[in-house]
């Protein structure tokens, strides 16, 4: 491509601050959850578990 061409080229991602936090948010929740799901399993699997 040239130059001129280059130039002309319109798209991509604007980064802005709340698209970042919203990535970070996501991210966060996924992490949250896998957390709690492995905390659970391993808890099950070792039979440290609360009676009700």
């Amino acid at each position: 491509m040239s130059n001129d061409e280059l130039q002309n080229v319109v798209g991509g991602i604007a980064w802005t601050s709340a698209f970042l936090s919203a990535i970070t948010k996501a991210v966060t929740t996924i992490y949250d959850i896998a957390k709690r799901f492995g905390s659970s399993y391993v808890r099950a699997k070792t039979g440290n578990v609360c009676a009700f």
